[in-house]
């Protein structure tokens, strides 16, 4: 059997357009659709997969979200070279609609999905923050925070104490002199480092706080302790297939990670936190369904005012 292959013409976005276009507002509120119709059994999301040809690893994970009208997958590389982040968006009849550098736009859906975990899983009202990373990845965290919940402090630790002391007064926060001194108290923990071991422990964590581990999508390294996983009184994971294959943070401690909600479907009201005082663990990995849904917006951006290079393919 034969397929006809129809043309098509897509958009070709580009990092500086990226740049000029992408929203964290906006990436907060499509993410959070996302995870919705994720939760609600509307969507579809692979767990991303690697191969480690020498010298290097490529990743590629995809999605699928009948609603907004569009497919696609992220694949990016990682080498000597650096990495190369490119999202593709399909139509659901196949089409390709846009191909996006998508550096930024990753850092930007994984901060909101940090955003989207905190709001959704702490009680409403002012929040002390702490934020373990100073890092490119940590500036969306930051962010993102700052716009999902009201914030009465943010704490900021990084090694570097000068580095520390910038981001913090970037982004409105204290530099703590501690890791300890910034996770006492705080209502929200927050890590997003490259840390393999834990960079906390438990006895600094407040009851009832959420903390949430933003760093690590590798089976062999924990940013969070194992007793801090095996006290909470959920644990709470982006999806549970994904979380299978990448929680360090949960495969170390031993956890059954069939225990874990959805973040999701707790945000669809299909799951929901159980009573008690003990601190909410949340891990986030990085989902594809993220990608599609933080694309989607600055493609739309991108056709409203005209930017990108159209390409005619096939």
């Amino acid at each position: 059997m034969h397929l006809a292959i129809l043309s098509a013409v897509a958009l070709l976005l580009r990092e500086a357009d990226v740049e000029r276009l992408v929203d964290m507002g906006t990436v907060i509120d499509a993410v959070e659709a996302s995870l919705v119709a994720l939760g609600s059994g509307e969507a579809e999301n692979q767990p991303r997969r690697r191969v480690f040809p020498p010298g290097g690893v490529l990743n590629v994970m995809f999605a699928s979200w009948p609603e907004i009208g569009l497919t696609g997958l992220k694949s990016y590389t990682v080498a000597s070279g650096g990495a190369r982040f490119l999202v593709i968006l399909y139509d659901l009849e196949g089409a390709p609609q846009a191909l996006i550098e998508a550096d930024r736009l990753g850092a930007f859906r994984t901060g909101a999905a940090t955003g989207v975990a905190a709001r959704g899983l702490s009680p409403a009202g002012p929040k002390t923050v702490a934020l373990i990373g100073t890092g490119w990845q940590a500036r969306t965290q930051a962010q993102a925070l700052r716009l999902a919940l009201d914030i009465a402090e943010l704490r900021v630790f990084g090694r570097d104490p000068e580095k520390r002391s910038r981001f913090a007064e970037e982004f409105g926060g204290v530099p703590a002199p501690s890791a300890e001194a910034a996770v006492r108290d705080a209502d929200v923990v927050v890590t997003m480092t490259t840390s393999a071991t834990p960079v906390l422990e438990c006895a600094w964590v407040k009851p009832g706080a959420v903390v949430i581990g933003a760093g690590s999508n590798y089976p062999h390294r924990a940013e969070l302790p194992a007793d801090l996983v095996n006290s909470a009184r959920a644990v709470v994971v982006d999806q549970r297939e994904t979380a299978r294959l990448e929680s360090g943070d949960l495969l170390q401690a031993g956890y059954d990670v069939d225990r874990a909600l959805e973040l999701g479907a707790v945000l669809a009201g299909k799951a929901a936190l159980p009573p008690g005082d003990g601190p909410v663990v949340a891990e986030s990995h990085g989902l594809a369904i993220w990608d599609i849904a933080a694309g989607r917006t600055v493609l739309d951006a991108a056709r409203r005012e005209g930017l990108g290079e159209e390409i005619k393919l096939f």
